[in-house]
């Protein structure tokens, strides 16, 4: 089904009276140079239009004379999303949350859909499961969702006259990929419909105190599928993401009302998505041996959070000419560059060799602050010489081999010391650490001569 198209009219400033071609005088009135031109809209919203039926015609106004909009929040009842989203769901907002299939997105938002029911009506959009699949899921993880509004469609045109009908805080839906509406042709998934529904869908929430969450499908290379316009107008994008085991990241991509720095971290059991709320010893190996070749642990920030990690660094004979870099969760530049820098450096060889650095965990490492860390664990599978028991290394490494100075030293040392590690190796002078200037000092201080 086309749109209708506009029409121009001309309306009486003074006395509202329209008619299809200008005058220089008004008929009804009298009045002169009063007619001003006016577009009618069939396809607006009754809210958009004059009570004649013509557009409302938006002008600019001075900025002095704008009232600055306080972002009023909203809890969604799970700590560690509310972390993500910067402390709670923004009321006219709408976020985007992408993941693999089967990583816990719809079990993720109906918990959300249950902790949020004393904020308001909260709508339920599936266009994947049946209304049964839905209660069946809220039965096995023990949530009472018997007041959340359930809507099984497909069609956009059905959910908006529900929101209009119910006008919920709170609207869910999973998967915006599978909303289709007539006006762009009946196959849901295209570029046009994904633009259109979303569009509709967030202009809706936008005009109301009301919240959006909408899942999205992710291609193979784990990107959201879709044109990239999806992603620019949502308020926040957010990546789902698990390791090996029942571990699960959650973390922004885009926030306009909070960080992109923090990192929600969950566990996958028999009652559902739980919140890790002390990740600090998260991603340390514990051993009852000594600890092996290859491996340093760092101090890393990770929003308004400090972890322990632990660096794993693998060194081999390259099997070609040119020597490979394999690593997922550091980005395999960096550890190029900081192996190019202990080979200058030092003058130990890591061109004829094969790296493979892994992170234990499977979180990813961005900050800068891990390289001396790094560093240290690559000397390490090079020479086969472990690092000394409880130590941690903190810094980040200059083409030059300085060790520079990171942000929040002391809470990386006090997260470092409060499970128990005793060795510290800083940039900067602090009580009870030994602190390296270069690179060549921090291999001396850690392996000796």
């Amino acid at each position: 089904m086309a749109k209708k198209k506009s029409s121009i009219v001309y309306k009486c400033s003074n006395c509202s009276y329209t008619q299809p071609a200008w005058l220089g005088r008004c008929p009804a009135c009298g009045e002169w140079n009063t007619l001003e031109e006016c577009i009618t809209d069939p396809n607006a919203s009754a809210a958009k239009l004059n009570a004649d039926g013509t557009a409302v015609k938006v002008k600019p106004v001075p900025m002095a004379r704008i009232s600055a909009q306080e972002n009023e929040r909203i809890l969604t009842g799970n700590s560690e999303f509310d972390r993500v989203l910067g402390g709670g769901a923004t009321k006219r907002s709408a976020v985007l949350i992408g993941g693999e299939p089967g990583i816990g997105k719809s079990t993720l938002l109906i918990q959300t859909a249950a902790g949020m029911l004393g904020n308001g009506r909260v709508l339920y959009v599936s266009g994947e499961e049946s209304a049964g699949q839905i209660k069946g899921r809220a039965n096995r993880l023990g949530l009472n969702v018997d007041a959340v509004e359930i809507l099984c469609t497909l069609r956009l045109e059905d959910i908006l006259d529900a929101l209009d009908s119910l006008k919920p805080t709170v609207v869910i839906v999973d998967s915006i990929q599978t909303v289709y509406s007539a006006e762009c042709g009946i196959v849901p998934g295209t570029v046009n419909q994904l633009k259109y529904c979303a569009n509709e869908l967030i202009g809706w929430v936008k005009e109301r105190d009301s919240v959006l969450f909408m899942t999205a499908h992710v291609t193979k290379d784990g990107i959201i599928a879709g044109p990239k316009s999806l992603e620019h107008m949502v308020d926040t994008v957010l990546s789902f993401e698990r390791t090996k085991d029942e571990v699960r990241f959650l973390r922004a991509q885009k926030n306009r009302f909070g960080s992109v720095d923090e990192l929600g971290i969950f566990e996958m059991d028999t009652t559902g998505l739980k919140c890790i709320t002390d990740p600090s010893a998260l991603f340390i190996t514990r051993r009852k041996g000594e600890t092996p070749a290859g491996v340093a642990c760092a101090s890393v920030f990770e929003g308004s959070r400090v972890f322990i990690v632990e660096i794993q660094a693998l060194t081999v004979p390259a099997k070609a000419a040119v020597n490979r870099v394999y690593s997922d969760k550091i980005d395999a530049a960096r550890v190029s560059r900081v192996a190019a820098v202990l080979e200058k450096r030092l003058g130990i060889k890591f061109s004829d060799q094969d790296l493979y650095i892994n992170v234990a965990g499977g979180v990813r490492l961005t900050e800068s602050a891990i390289d001396a860390a790094l560093a240290a664990a690559l000397y390490s599978a090079r020479t086969d010489l472990p690092l000394p028991e409880k130590s941690v290394i903190i810094g980040e490494l200059s083409l030059a081999g300085e060790v520079r100075p990171v942000t929040k030293q002391k809470q990386r040392i006090k997260a470092a010391r409060d499970l128990g590690f005793e060795k510290l190796t800083v940039p900067e002078k602090d009580q009870g650490t030994t602190v390296t200037e270069n690179v060549r000092d921090l291999i001396k201080v850690l392996f000796g001569k």
